[in-house]
């Protein structure tokens, strides 16, 4: 047996809301440098001027990372983390941790089971609700994800984080940062359901057909199926979000026309361009996330019935 084992009482919401919040800050952490590459990847070739006047062509993952690396530094692998974290914090902890309430929400009284609708609908609700709240901070982590700063002499257009936040609603008004908030409500929906009624789905028929225990390889492969579905069915709307969210003002009418230029210009594979890194970082992204939220749940309701058991 791996890990904590389940705890007599099933986690409290509270405490799948700080779980959920805590273990994708920590996913984070460990895959941000494939998240950076997967931005610059996806915004490859929207300007065919500044891709001319570029000197750093990015080719492949590990490519685009060692290209960055060199011209840029290290740290650029991590630029935007801080807005990163904070979106994580806020967004994560609304679109899985409030899940599983949402879903007994939308499920029959009596019904043992929740259906396949039910879990889709649920998804896309916590989806469309986390990214509503946490949308600037996925705004600014784009822009520094995608700004080029080669250096001290390097042009760097935001100080830092809350600079950026000053600087963004100063110059685009408040809603610049939530723009391009309905491709992103429809990607984080898609998202939504690829993971979790992929990974509830997976994990459900490997416990019911007795083929792993609730632990680690059963989290390890629900997590690793939840990835690759959600990166699948999301990358053309992640490509779309990624590139309309990062454009000047006067660039994209709207992300329908963000959509259109980019089949007329580059042709429909541009909607999967950055897909090897996507389904790297979001492959290894749910599974250490996963892993870690459902250790951490078992860990906070230990804690929380000792606190309990003391009084």
């Amino acid at each position: 047996m791996v890990g904590l084992q389940p705890s007599e009482r099933p986690p409290t919401t509270s405490v799948k809301f700080l779980a959920a919040g805590t273990a994708a800050c920590f996913a984070d952490l460990l895959t941000f440098p494939l998240d950076t590459a997967k931005v610059r990847l996806q915004i490859q070739g929207e300007n065919q001027a500044a891709l001319a006047a570029r000197s750093a062509q990015y080719r492949g993952v590990l490519g685009t990372i060692l290209t960055m690396v060199r011209t840029e530094g290290p740290r650029s692998l991590y630029s935007g983390l801080v807005a990163g974290l904070q979106r994580q914090m806020s967004f994560a902890s609304i679109r899985i941790g409030l899940y599983d309430s949402v879903k007994q929400f939308y499920t029959p009284k009596g019904s043992d089971h929740s259906s396949i609708i039910t879990r889709i609908l649920a998804g896309c609700t916590t989806g469309a609700m986390a990214v509503t709240c946490a949308q600037p901070t996925d705004v600014v982590k784009i822009r520094f994800q995608a700004s080029m700063h080669t250096g001290p002499g390097g042009n760097r257009k935001y100080s830092g984080t809350m600079d950026a936040y000053r600087t963004i609603a100063r110059e685009e008004g408040v809603r610049g940062l939530w723009k391009g908030i309905l491709p992103n409500i429809t990607r984080n929906a898609i998202v939504n359901c690829g993971e979790m009624v992929t990974y509830d789905i997976i994990k459900e028929k490997l416990l019911d057909y007795h083929l792993l225990t609730d632990n680690f390889p059963c989290h390890f492969v629900s997590a690793f199926g939840a990835g690759f579905c959600a990166t699948l069915v999301a990358s053309p709307v992640d490509v779309v979000k990624t590139r309309y969210m990062n454009s000047p003002p006067g660039q994209y009418h709207s992300p329908f026309d963000c959509m259109l230029k980019m089949v007329t210009q580059e042709g429909p594979t541009a909607f999967y361009k950055g897909f090897t890194p996507s389904f790297l970082r979001l492959g290894s992204w749910n599974v250490v996330m996963f892993v870690t939220y459902e250790q951490m749940k078992r860990a906070l309701m230990k804690v929380q019935m000792l606190r309990d058991s003391s009084f």
